[in-house]
């Protein structure tokens, strides 16, 4: 996979992942509301988040966006789907930064990026990203990114909080 490219917005830089990135992630990732649409429960200890984070065998690229104070406000993550240049995204926004349109603007630098990228060097000729029906939220920020909803899988995925049915989006890079 490629590297992970340092990214500007207005109002960020999302950067490669950092050791010290998993103590700011975990308020978020350790409360079972914030991970309710998280294929696993939330996590129980900062090892266990970084053992998650950091998994040497996980194929993506993880951004961390960090505001301009230096606080971390989410993660944001690519790999490859099913075929080389078709790239799958997701992103936790820290529950502190929720309300203030940090998945928006960083999801539109990450897409952004991923598509001047050559597939070749890790780029994208489509992008994609799977989301649980009941996480409204999710679905409103992959329209207003331009995504189209592309299935509705009916009992696709056995989670936490036991079978859900998922939205599959997927995004152009011709669009």
């Amino acid at each position: 996979m490629a590297d992970v490219a340092t990214l500007r917005t207005p109002r960020f830089t999302l950067r490669p992942l950092q050791r010290g990135d998993c103590a700011a992630l975990y308020p978020t990732l350790s409360d079972p509301e914030q991970c309710l649409y998280l294929t696993r429960p939330a996590f129980e200890s900062e090892d266990e988040l970084w053992g998650w984070l950091a998994a040497p065998d996980w194929p993506g690229r993880t951004w961390i966006a960090v505001d301009e104070n230096g606080e971390v406000a989410g993660r944001f993550t690519a790999h490859t789907a099913h075929q080389e240049g078709v790239l799958e995204i997701g992103y936790i926004v820290c529950k502190h930064a929720q309300g203030r349109g940090v998945a928006k603007e960083c999801s539109a630098a990450q897409i952004a990026h991923l598509f001047d990228l050559p597939v070749s060097e890790g780029g994208a000729r489509k992008i994609t990203a799977e989301v649980d029906t009941r996480n409204t939220a999710s679905v409103r920020l992959l329209e207003s990114l331009g995504f189209a909803r592309e299935a509705h899988f009916r009992e696709h995925e056995m989670t936490h909080v036991g079978m859900c049915d998922v939205y599959w989006y997927g995004l152009l890079k011709a669009e």
